[in-house]
């Protein structure tokens, strides 16, 4: 089975973002894409060779694939070992896991997270550095800059492994090893977890609902929550992972979980609701007729981190990144512990997690995490949100309801425009930054802005800078709204604008979200002129 040395051309466009890179299915499967940027990743990253790799995906269409091609790209490029998840399958929470369990050098997760799936779809591919974590800026600038001058890749010239089978096997004299996706990841919430507690709480009369959508946390939820801890059958929906996600977007939000959101009406509304996203490293939170926020939920749990065994002597830290409510700020304050503000993207939060400055950290887009893993962790927030209401022994809405009383409500809420056209969002976001030295001091609608910047983050262990991170609009009421463009489409731009208002007055703490931010709406779609440069009348999803 001897390894061949295939020419090949550079692709342009090949830039890993903040999730890793993400095209259409087609563009992957098209010519040498995918070897060209697995091969780049192999020639920048030489800790890799004679070390062990481990490998999986959320199992969308060209899983397989993919993973077949890599494993004899590995072979040929001469990693020592490779572990990939049975089926070709691993959550990217389960993939850190097994990197840290076994002292890997690294790993590719292959996924385009809560991207839709199918030949239609998208795909994508990222590489986790030796801590769990996803690589940081400096390395994926290292692999596309490989990316532009790659002039061949080598390829070994061997059968398929079979993955569907938990064993050991040879490929050129490479081993791979298959093992259970869902094995190690389960001891590790064992290790965390009071499942003592949160067995009884599920053998009761409460009920609740995890909604897999068709993804990758199907397996997870079902040995996890239905066998090791006796959920009853079917608590669990949706829990079979398919190529294109029954053709739906593996989104866990209010717009792309509405069957789940259902399930939580009125009194005859189970007690507790929750979904996870294609990869596995997203979380919605949901009691009945309540919706809680990422941000609270974040600041909630670290609020309540003694509850769960592993953190029973508090937490070191906290951190957020920068669109994030300020929720877990007062809690922090509260604490006496330290809180940063990161720009969005896990990797951030990497290094904090290392230097034991920080244990529980999250975004607004549906993630929060520990420093169990260096990846988000959905099922790990669910368990969380089991384990406190296990031992407080009230429902979602009396502790949200609690906290607010105790630290007030950040009123918050993300206003996202999907698809919009590259040079419209980059018109806009010039326009933007352009104002931003004359607006402190002055008035809009009404509210002093008592500052107004492009958000920059210098890390606090190794010194690295990041840049133009996102637009931040602050006023002296302590109102925010900031502007930023996300990186997790793959056609077109999504403008994501996010809006806060805080309120400590418990008696004005019940009111709709988009009714208590109101005037901010109306301030950010004037400020930054977006029905007049992207022709949207109202965004796509509000959540």
């Amino acid at each position: 089975m001897p390894s061949t040395t295939y020419s090949t051309a550079p692709y342009t466009d090949q830039r890993p973002g903040t999730s890793g890179l993400r095209k259409r299915v087609e563009v992957f499967r098209h010519g040498n894409y995918l070897k060209n940027f697995v091969q780049s990743v192999f020639d920048t990253q030489t800790e890799l060779a004679g070390n062990t790799l481990v490998l999986g995906g959320d199992g969308r269409f060209f899983n397989r694939d993919a993973i077949q091609v890599i494993l004899k790209m590995a072979s040929a490029n001469g990693i020592g070992r490779v572990i990939v998840g049975q089926g070709g399958l691993l959550s990217t929470p389960a993939a850190s896991c097994v990197i840290r369990k076994y002292k890997a050098a690294g790993g590719l997760i292959l996924s385009a997270s809560h991207n839709p799936g199918g030949p239609d779809g998208d795909f994508g591919i990222k590489f986790n550095t030796a801590n769990g974590g996803p690589a940081p800026e400096k390395v994926t600038e290292e692999i596309y800059a490989r990316t532009l001058e790659v002039g061949s890749y080598r390829l070994c010239d061997a059968a398929d492994v079979n993955l569907d089978k938990i064993g050991e096997y040879t490929l050129n004299k490479m081993p791979v090893q298959v093992i259970d996706p869902v094995t190690d990841y389960a001891e590790l919430m064992v290790s965390i977890f009071d499942f003592g507690a949160i067995s009884a709480l599920l053998k009761g009369s409460f009920r609740m609902r995890f909604d897999a959508m068709h993804a990758i946390t199907g397996p997870y939820a079902k040995r996890i929550l239905e066998q090791m801890l006796g959920a009853p059958k079917g608590t669990v929906i949706n829990g079979e992972p398919l190529e294109d996600f029954g053709g739906h977007h593996p989104d866990p939000n209010l717009v792309h979980a509405a069957e789940l959101v259902e399930m939580t009406r009125g009194p005859e509304g189970v007690d507790f609701a929750a979904a996870s996203d294609g990869d596995g490293d997203r979380n919605m939170i949901l009691g009945r007729d309540f919706f809680v926020t990422p941000s609270d939920s974040l600041a909630v749990l670290a609020a309540n981190a003694t509850c769960i065994p592993a953190h029973r002597n508090g937490i070191a830290g906290v951190a957020r990144s920068m669109p994030t409510s300020q929720a877990v700020d007062r809690v922090a304050t509260a604490f006496n512990i330290e809180c940063f503000e990161t720009p969005t993207g896990w990797k951030f939060f990497g290094n904090l997690l290392d230097a034991g400055r920080i244990t529980f950290c999250g975004e607004e887009s549906f993630g929060t995490g520990s420093d169990h893993v260096r990846e988000k962790d959905g099922l790990w927030a669910v368990l969380a949100w089991l384990n406190v209401l296990a031992i407080r022994k009230q429902s979602v809405a009396e502790i949200v309801t609690a906290h607010w009383q105790q630290y007030g409500r950040n009123y918050y809420s993300r206003h996202d425009y999907e698809g919009v056209k590259s040079k419209a969002a980059d018109e806009l976001m010039a326009g933007l930054r352009a104002r931003l030295p004359e607006l402190p001091g002055t008035l809009l609608d009404g509210l002093e802005v008592s500052y107004a910047d492009d958000f920059a983050y210098t890390d606090p262990i190794d010194g690295s800078i990041s840049q133009k991170q996102g637009v931040r609009i602050g006023f002296s009421s302590g109102s925010r709204i900031v502007f930023r463009l996300s990186g997790t489409g793959t056609v077109g731009a999504t403008l994501r604008v996010y809006l806060e208002a805080y309120e400590p007055d418990p008696s004005q703490q019940s009111l709709d979200p988009q009714v208590a931010l109101a005037g901010l709406i109306t301030t950010a779609n004037n400020l930054a002129g977006i029905s007049s440069i992207t022709g949207r009348k109202k965004p796509d999803v509000i959540t």
